[in-house]
């Protein structure tokens, strides 16, 4: 199915199923431990043998050479792969750095060998026996330093989220130099680390050249591809399995060395192989966030409108890798005439930087709300307000290109009343609780809605069942849910007659969890081979036309008569396949998601530690397909963006070049007793230009924005403005208000 023109009237409109507050189907698998995760398939291959990676003690150099001798030696041992044993392997389209070193390394951690065992206690014993000598070389992993002399180079987080190594509309230079008010100031944000509750893991079986993995990755399609192409294997020989994972965040877009390694320890040992990746592992050999660096400029006259509006942001990468483009959002998000962005990349030797939850808008944000605070503050404005006249219902940089939808004041106005928002003091420091200063916050959030080609196949069988298979994957966002309500209803059957299958390459390539993309290109996939099975239906049934047809309570009626669905398959299942491909029309309108945050915090006046007291937001993002796995999904990266704001940073060490707080007893995230009530709004909203089932995304809009409002929140509390996140102890302690 071609989606070419705005979706009019159709099945979904009907809202039956889709739309309401729905239990995840998935959730007595996952609460009663009968949720099949990747490292947990026992059941899948017999005699699994355990694989303990090894990875480098450098971050920059050349292996000399590789002592197995103690480690072959060791009781349980079966094998141990290297590079020099594992044969002639690629490197995947979507890896920045090979998985497995040698001779070269690449980036501390990176994976020197594999050591397969009968348990994995020997296995990581003997790894510990493994003998690498290094030759060391000088890298770089000094940020501020390299961008000294980086380049300006433009990138694309293939996420919705792109811009040029420089773009300039207007003059922003001179309308900067000529605005009444202006600002100028620099903010940064670390390097970040995915903490997802289940490690990367994989199961790997070999049966001839066939090559099976069950694995925790978010991208089939993509997955199997870079698996065949590090291999060197045809892609047909290649079969991923991952119906259940246990957080991705990004994370897991991309094939990591557990798969890899897994395969190879398998051919090598000539049996089935598990390997699961360590806490310090999944920090310094798989990816990050990378740290940013970013300037902001604004101008405005005395009413408060902006004439000048410049983002810069530097960031650092592994050779052959892209910046975060953090710049992205500010392109689209307020007018203003005159503008410039630009992205600089500095080459550093850290672990890979990619994909974490929104990325570019996440910590672009994190500059930009800020920025815009402190501007509504020289302007003597409400921040509110002040993003209220400086909205645009058109692209500021394409005039004549408009957005599909477009509510950013509808969110704003909404979170202000609800939150309270007139009773906030616009002078810092001057809201006392006993010994806590109390401040509130407020942030736009914007992220891009993408859609992606997905195909899914579906089946009617006798008695009424209808099963769903595609290889759209559920990271614990809800997917299996939101397909089933959408077959059910498509096809007029309650959901507990839908079965979904998930997460198998052998089903119809989907449009993978990702991007903010997953769940309305999944579903507006199912959606096509939903409307391919009623055709057939209706000629089963003898319709003639389907234009009319309404499903409906298991009976297929039109032009004042009806059948039984179940009478369609009666002399024998029904199977159809299809595909939801996207036109132009998101290059006709911009397409687009809106938000709001609001945060209350408090600051004790002595020991300055902060406290979350309240969190709302109010989102403007299509039509919302579940609106109780939604809300779990905003409240989850509101939490994200909660500890990215007060906690979350990855402490570099600048002489050997790796991440030293590399586990969660090190790496703090916030736990329960950190985040208070949260409140989620979702604006009555439904886009046709997006797909048929006229949603967007909004799992990755939570963590867009946030971050800014819990540090615009803890400055009102304290009149302490803290630039360089996360906003900790040691960086506004001594400028707390005297306390009297």
């Amino acid at each position: 199915m071609k989606f070419d023109t705005p979706a009019g009237a159709n099945p979904i409109d009907k809202m039956t199923v889709i739309g309401r507050p729905t239990d995840r189907i998935d959730g007595p698998a996952k609460v009663t431990g009968t949720a099949p995760y990747a490292y947990e398939r026992h059941d899948v291959a017999p005699n699994q043998a355990y694989g303990f990676v090894v990875g480098a003690g450098v971050a920059r150099g050349t292996i000399r050479s590789i002592d197995l001798a103690d480690a072959e030696a060791a009781p349980g041992v079966i094998a141990i792969v290297t590079a020099e044993n594992a044969g002639r392997l690629g490197k995947g389209r979507m890896n920045t750095a090979k998985l497995i070193a040698g001779p070269d390394v690449q980036h501390y951690h990176q994976a020197v060998a594999l050591v397969v065992a009968e348990t994995f206690e020997q296995a990581r014993a003997a790894a510990n026996l493994v003998r690498v000598d290094y030759q060391r070389v000088p890298g770089r992993f000094d940020l501020d330093a390299e961008l000294e002399r980086a380049p300006l180079v433009g990138g694309d987080s293939n996420e919705g989220s792109a811009a040029p190594p420089v773009d300039e509309v207007g003059d922003f230079e001179g309308a900067f130099a000529a605005a009444d008010v202006t600002l100028d100031e620099r903010y940064t944000t670390p390097d970040q680390s995915h903490a997802m509750m289940e490690p990367h893991a994989s199961i790997a079986a070999w049966d001839g050249d066939q090559l099976t993995l069950w694995t925790s990755n978010q991208m089939i399609n993509w997955g199997v591809g870079d698996v065949a192409r590090t291999l060197q294997i045809p892609k047909d020989k290649v079969r991923l399995i991952s119906p259940f994972i246990g957080g991705g965040f990004g994370g897991k877009l991309f094939v990591r060395a557990d798969a890899v390694l897994a395969a190879l320890g398998a051919k090598a040992a000539g049996r089935p192989v598990k390997v699961a990746l360590t806490r310090p592992m999944m920090a310094n050999n798989t990816t990050h966030r990378p740290a940013t660096v970013q300037r902001i400029r604004l101008g405005a006259g005395r009413d408060g409108r902006l004439t000048a509006i410049g983002h810069e942001s530097g960031s650092g990468d592994l050779e052959g890798g892209q910046p975060e483009t953090a710049v992205a959002q500010t392109k689209l998000l307020y007018a203003g005439a005159n503008r410039l962005t630009s992205m600089r990349l500095a080459v550093l030797d850290l672990p890979e930087g990619n994909a974490m939850r929104a990325p570019g808008e996440a910590p672009g944000l994190m500059a930009l709300e800020m920025a815009m605070d402190e501007m509504a503050e020289r302007l003597e404005m409400d921040p509110v307000e002040f993003r209220v006249i400086n909205d645009t219902q058109v692209d500021p940089e394409k005039p004549e290109r408009p957005f599909s939808q477009r509510n950013l004041i509808g969110c704003l106005r909404t979170g202000a009343e609800r939150f309270g928002w007139d009773r906030r003091n616009a002078k810092p420091a001057q809201v006392r609780d006993g010994d806590w200063l109390v401040g509130m916050g407020v942030a736009s959030a914007f992220r891009n809605n993408m859609t992606m080609t997905s195909g899914a196949r579906v089946t009617l069988e006798p008695g009424g069942r209808v099963i769903v298979e595609t290889d759209m994957t559920d990271i614990g966002t809800g997917s299996y849910t939101i397909i089933g309500q959408t077959a059910a209803e498509m096809m007029g059957v309650p959901l507990e007659q839908v079965e979904v299958r998930l997460g198998d390459s052998s089903f119809p390539v989907s449009a993978g969890s990702g991007g903010q993309w997953g769940a309305n290109s999944s579903t507006a996939g199912v959606y096509a081979a939903c409307v391919k099975l009623r055709e057939a239906v209706a000629q089963r049934l003898g319709f003639n036309s389907t234009d009319d047809l309404d499903f409906t309570g298991g009976q297929v009626s039109a032009g004042g008569r009806s059948g039984q669905l179940t009478d369609a398959a009666r002399d024998g299942a029904i199977t159809v396949e299809d595909k939801i491909e996207f036109g132009d029309l998101g290059e006709k309108a911009q397409q687009s998601t809106f938000g709001a945050h609001f945060v209350e915090a408090a600051v004790h006046r002595m020991t300055g530690e902060i406290r979350i007291r309240r969190m709302l937001a109010v989102c403007a993002a299509g039509r919302i397909l579940n609106p109780k796995s939604a809300r779990s999904q905003v409240i989850g990266a509101m939490t994200m963006g909660a500890g990215a704001a007060l906690m979350e940073e990855l402490a570099v060490d600048k002489r050997f070049g790796f991440f030293v707080n590399h586990d969660l007893a090190t790496y703090e995230v916030p736990v329960h007793a950190d985040i208070p009530h949260q409140e989620v709004i979702f604006l009555d909203e439904a886009d046709p230009q997006s797909s048929p089932m006229k949603a967007k995304g909004v799992g990755e809009l939570g963590i867009c924005g946030i971050g800014a409002a819990v540090a615009n929140a803890v400055y009102n509390a304290t009149g302490t403005r803290v630039r360089d996140y996360p906003v900790t102890l040691d960086k506004y302690l001594e400028r707390l208000p005297a306390v009297a």
